[in-house]
């Protein structure tokens, strides 16, 4: 019998990584292996491996026997009730494809963003779900959208095209990566792209900007680069590295909710790798006055 491959491994991941990190790793790799987008041969099988390996790291239950036990977690007769510790499983044929649903004490389980690891069908085939009439009748095809960072910032309109028909989906100010947009009969799953200055945490922006060994030093005013534009903003003589300054209210408007988040600045201290004769002389000057003084600090 063949070893089943590490589920970590095959989500691209450390056993380290957060739930948010597995989910997205999921996402990614179950649009990307698609067997319907992707026609290789081995498409189908990576399908089925990493919807297994986040059935599995997505629910803390599971996730905690599979770090301990490993595959043996789920194997028949395990330590819990019979068919393994973790409930029963569906199984069936849709099109050409098999698919196992494994139960949790009978809750819903959160896959990725999809309802379960097969709504993902919805988004390529606009067909039925393979879990029932019922199951069915609840659930709305799911889209995948990608927007830049400003876009999710301030929000817009994107035209789209859905079952051959062209449409305008109107973005939210303050999305985020995998936010769900109730668009008609359909889900809409925004995936963001990073920003090169600028990361966003919640409704936070977090920045980095450099500055002078000198300027930090003595202080400085200069403008910092926001989301809705520059606004000045003072360093204070002594400044050190790695401080953080908040400007308040300069984030990302509250999606749900009002007000908007703060823009942190964190300051990066530069020192000059190469320096002119006067400058290591002025340098000096400035040690030797530091001596005297015992400390500047």
């Amino acid at each position: 019998m063949a070893t089943e491959k590490d589920h970590y491994q095959v989500l691209g991941l450390s056993k380290s990584a957060t739930a948010d990190e597995i989910k997205k790793a999921y996402r990614k790799l179950a649009l990307e292996y698609h067997p319907d987008r992707n026609k290789t041969k081995e498409a189908e099988g990576k399908f089925k491996e990493v919807t297994k390996a986040y059935e599995v790291l997505s629910d803390s239950h599971k996730k905690q026997a599979y770090d301990q036990f490993g595959h043996a977690a789920f194997e028949q007769g395990a330590a819990g009730s019979a068919g393994g510790p973790f409930g029963g499983a569906q199984t069936g044929q849709y099109g050409p494809f098999t698919y196992t649903y494994s139960t949790n004490d009978g809750t819903d389980f959160d896959f990725g963003g999809f309802s379960d690891p097969f709504q993902i069908f919805e988004q390529f085939f606009g067909g039925g779900s393979p879990f029932g009439s019922s199951r069915s009748r609840e659930r709305r095809a799911v889209y995948s959208l990608g927007i830049d960072f400003m876009e999710a910032v301030h929000g817009g309109e994107k035209r789209v095209n859905i079952d051959g028909k062209t449409q305008t989906i109107k973005i939210p100010a303050g999305v985020d990566d995998g936010s769900r947009i109730r668009f008609g009969n359909y889900d809409v799953v925004v995936e963001v792209a990073p920003h090169t200055k600028f990361q966003r945490q919640g409704a936070d922006i977090v920045s980095e900007e450099e500055i002078s060994f000198m300027q930090a030093a003595l202080g400085v005013e200069f403008d910092v680069e926001t989301i809705d534009g520059k606004v000045k903003l003072r360093i204070p003589s002594g400044t050190q590295p790695q401080t953080v300054f908040r400007l308040r209210g300069k984030g990302v408007s509250n999606l749900r909710g009002s007000g908007h988040g703060d823009h942190y600045v964190k300051i990066k201290v530069m020192v000059p790798k190469h320096l002119t004769h006067r400058q290591k002389e002025l340098l000096e000057e400035l040690e030797e006055e530091r001596s005297k003084k015992k400390s500047w600090f």
